[in-house]
């Protein structure tokens, strides 16, 4: 029985180191994503080419983090909840990677915009990015707390952001037409607004996947409310 007790102990050691690198991890992804969406509000060069060197950083994490799963599954062999918290952790890494992919794509952006002697300020690219940011932050809480309730959030704000891509989106085409000498600058916009999407889309996706390691269920259970307030906006 002792010997067990000591297992059960240096596993959950193990998790918590894990836990504490996911996070890491995560905190890092969207810290990039700051810095690119300023980059190209700002259109710095210095910042954009900041997140361009945080890349390798990323993918580095992400190698270390899978062995360290992968570890854990050969020597613990865990069942049950603990198989889902390792799982859990090997796609939520797989999604903040994704994060930090986006956020480079956007920096890339902002250098092909500063370069074409653009502007970003038609459109209101701060505001998108900081819910969707807010939602990785919200999403990584959730991670670490067990929260249902922050699941729910995340998932329930990914509504906000489709709804500022699309009022974004046609702001862009309305410009394309009056304005076509902005055309070039419009499309690469256009491009980093449905990035901005897309990283809030993988937010949910971490938030999903914490709900199946606490519950077990693959989508979370929203109030009567939410599902309400998301049919009236459907």
């Amino acid at each position: 029985m002792q010997t067990i007790g000591f297992g059960r102990i240096a596993y959950a050691e193990e998790m918590r180191i894990l836990e504490h690198d996911v996070l890491e991890m995560g905190s890092r992804a969207g810290q990039m994503v700051g810095i690119a969406v300023d980059a190209l509000t700002q259109l710095n060069v210095s910042q954009a080419r900041q997140v361009l060197a945080e890349d390798d950083e990323i993918d580095r994490r992400e190698l270390e983090i899978e062995t360290r799963c992968l570890r854990l599954l050969a020597l613990q062999q865990p069942m049950g909840k603990d198989l889902r918290e390792i799982g859990t952790a090997m796609k939520v890494i797989t999604d903040i990677e994704r994060i930090g992919d986006l956020a480079v794509d956007i920096a890339k952006i902002a250098l092909k915009v500063e370069k074409e002697f653009g502007d970003a300020s038609v459109i209101d690219i701060p505001r998108m990015g900081a819910v969707a940011r807010a939602m990785v932050t919200e999403a990584l809480e959730a991670y670490i707390r067990r929260d249902s309730d922050l699941v729910n959030r995340v998932c329930e704000r990914d509504e906000e952001v489709d709804e500022m891509y699309r009022v974004m989106r046609e702001q862009l085409f309305r410009n394309m037409r009056t304005a076509p000498e902005n055309v070039v600058t419009d499309g690469w916009l256009l491009l980093a607004i449905h990035h901005v999407e897309r990283i809030a889309d993988h937010a949910v996706n971490i938030a999903e996947r914490v709900n199946f390691m606490v519950t077990g269920e693959t989508k979370p259970a929203f109030t009567n409310e939410s599902l309400l307030a998301t049919s009236a906006r459907s």
